[in-house]
């Protein structure tokens, strides 16, 4: 089960450890959506995702791979490789740059990780947003690869703006 949550998803909430996931493109660009908030909160996986594009690391940079990034002790990020480009206003494309299977792949990692550390996932609604894709395709893969494993799932919904 998926529980949703008016709130900051930089900010995740409860007990234990957490792990924060969001999605990220395979051209190594990172300045909008969900990531100006993190970067606020969090410069390290900024950081990090900007190393690991640059193939300043071991870890293959591809769809469907994920980068851990401790930020606190109790809260490790996860960037997901889940949107192949970025959508431009200059150069519309006639598919999103979603890639749901990116997405399972990188679930599955993310699953893997959070019972070997025994962590909650929070995440806004990824690949949603500036990715393009639907949440109601991307919500069912977040219960296959997650939920219903046993992993704790919370999906933020930052709460409307008051006048």
């Amino acid at each position: 089960m998926i529980q949703y949550v008016p709130g900051d998803a930089t900010e995740p909430q409860g007990d234990g450890p957490k792990l924060l996931v969001h999605v990220c493109n395979d051209i190594g660009a990172w300045g909008r959506g969900f990531v100006l908030a993190l970067s606020k909160r969090h410069p390290e996986p900024e950081r990090a995702f900007k190393a690991w594009a640059a193939g300043e690391t071991d870890q293959p940079y591809a769809l469907g791979e994920v980068q851990f990034v401790p930020v606190r002790d109790d809260l490790t990020v996860g960037n997901l490789i889940g949107q192949h480009d970025i959508a431009r206003k200059t150069r519309p494309t006639a598919e999103p740059p979603v890639r749901c299977e990116s997405i399972r792949a990188g679930l599955s990692r993310i699953r893997a990780e959070a019972q070997r550390t025994q962590a909650s996932v929070h995440m806004p609604r990824i690949g949603a947003g500036v990715a393009g894709g639907d949440w109601a395709v991307i919500e069912p893969i977040i219960e296959q690869e997650l939920a219903a494993h046993g992993v704790p799932v919370t999906v933020y919904d930052l709460p409307p703006e008051t006048p």
